[in-house]
């Protein structure tokens, strides 16, 4: 039989296990019976996973234990390809915001799965009897999702200090123990009975063991649903896709360290936020091992693409949506690299040109301090030729100065920002004047730590406009971070 279409770009559910270990094997259960399906492989793919788990046995708290449990579950599935996470656990769900700012899996979320089901089965119903865990109660989980005035929420009364409810998933005779009989049952019973006492016109358990005992509890005064079901049907027919997630810069480290900090450094300096959490998400690989790009350039030094090239797949690996590279000379690799990507690498050298362009729109001639690598590479002559421009380089022993300057054991390589590698790119500085150029790429990411973007005045009085490409890339990058975010 041929498959249906809906059927043809199957969705694949983790079912999170082990919170509740009954409920949530019934609510795997119910999903496959959930799913309609004439045969074995029109079924939807499945995983559950179920693990010890060490938390409190009690309705105690979303705990540590609890939150880890399930975020670490999430991460494997994600490793196992699965496109949505069901989660039956309603504690967890009083962290669900928490999960879902640190995945990209949509979670189907159980109270919102039973407000739809109620909206639909009992339109006219506004006093929704809820039979919840402690903890559930006083995190006005189900206030949130069914919000006054359109709806008010009734719990079974306390007898005393014993919250009957509670009692009878955890308590020492509880279902949570394997017994569904006895005393659970008429725990169950009676608050659901004085659910209908205070007027609710339909019960909605808020623990997945309950569905477990429902026939036990026998006809109901008022309708008890089944939570799992409505769960399942729910996790089953709803839109597939994934969440709008974080935008997440990936940033190459260590080409130099020194310039990675004064790239991240600009990036939060240039970044609008009135608080912590309105910065970009940032993830740098700090790998200072990746062999030396100028040595191979100009010489036999290592070849460093594999290195630059698996940095980069690890910031792939770790969701980043754009990647920075704050280093000048390694653009000289990126076109080699970048068509095994998956995600772009935001060329430092392309943006700056582009900047100047725009910015200086009768600019014609454009000075350019950076390694020899970079210089004999021809990268930068190449973007800036495309739109017109061209590049002026520092004359061989002006060049051999700037090298000194970022090189020389004196160097901003080294740790060094003032004495002779100042005096080195200074006299560089002049010499490019010298040569009638207005506007100077620090096209090295150590130069900015020596020589700020902005006006330079020569000794001799002229003046020059130094661009930075560092901050040229961070600007770009909180661009693309900020408009992923409208």
């Amino acid at each position: 039989m041929k498959r249906p279409e809906s059927m043809s770009a199957r969705r694949k559910f983790g079912v999170v296990g082990g919170l509740g270990p009954l409920g949530s094997a019934d609510v795997f259960f119910k999903m496959v019976k959930a799913t309609p399906a004439s045969s074995d492989d029109e079924h939807v793919d499945l995983i559950f996973e179920q693990r010890p788990f060490s938390g409190s046995g009690s309705s105690s708290a979303a705990t540590t234990e609890r939150k880890l449990y399930v975020f670490d579950m999430i991460r494997e599935f994600e490793k196992r390809g699965v496109t949505t996470v069901v989660l039956p656990c309603f504690l967890s769900h009083t962290f669900i915001d928490e999960l879902k700012a640190n995945t990209r899996l949509p979670i189907v979320n159980i109270v919102e799965a039973l407000r739809c089901y109620v909206q639909r089965k009992f339109p006219d119903a506004t006093r929704i009897g809820v039979m919840a865990s402690d903890y559930v109660r006083g995190k006005k989980l189900f206030e949130t999702y069914f919000p006054s005035p359109r709806f008010e929420i009734i719990y079974p009364r306390a007898h005393g200090d014993n919250d009957p409810v509670t009692d009878a998933i955890y308590g020492p005779l509880g279902i949570k123990r394997g017994n569904l009989r006895g005393r659970p049952v008429e725990l169950l019973r009676a608050a659901s009975e004085d659910l209908a006492d205070q007027g609710a016109q339909v019960i909605v358990p808020a623990l997945t063991e309950i569905a477990l005992v429902a026939d036990a509890l026998g006809p109901q005064r008022v309708p008890l649903i089944d939570s799992n079901l409505a769960y399942a049907q729910y996790a089953v027919s709803a839109p597939g896709g994934s969440r709008a997630p974080t935008f997440k810069v990936g940033v190459v480290g260590g080409v130099g360290p020194a310039a990675t900090v004064d790239f991240l450094n600009k990036v939060v300096r240039n970044t609008p936020a009135s608080r912590d959490q309105d910065h970009i998400k940032l993830l740098v690989e700090q790998n200072p091992q990746i062999p030396d790009r100028t040595e191979n350039l100009v010489g036999t030094g290592t070849d460093p693409t594999i290195s630059l090239y698996a940095t980069c797949k690890k910031l792939e690996d770790g969701d980043a949506d754009i990647i920075a590279i704050p280093c000048n000379t390694a653009h000289a690799f990126v076109e080699r690299i970048q068509p095994y990507l998956g995600i772009p690498i935001v060329n430092m050298l392309t943006v700056t040109v582009a900047y100047l362009r725009e910015t200086y729109p009768a600019l014609r001639q454009v000075g350019v301090l950076a390694t020899s690598g970079t210089i004999e590479s021809g990268v930068y002559k190449k973007a800036l030729e495309a739109h017109g421009l061209t590049q002026v380089a520092p004359e061989p022993a002006l060049q051999a100065r700037v090298m000194e300057a970022i090189y020389g054991k004196s160097g901003v390589k080294a740790g060094f920002s003032t004495g002779r590698c100042e005096e080195d790119i200074n006299v560089a500085v002049d010499g490019l004047i010298a040569d009638g150029v207005e506007v100077i790429v620090l096209g090295c990411t150590e130069l900015p730590i020596l020589l700020p973007g902005g006006e330079y005045v020569a000794r001799n009085g002229a003046r020059v406009t130094l661009v930075d490409p560092t901050e040229v890339l961070a600007r770009r990058c909180i661009a693309y971070a900020t408009s992923a975010g409208d």
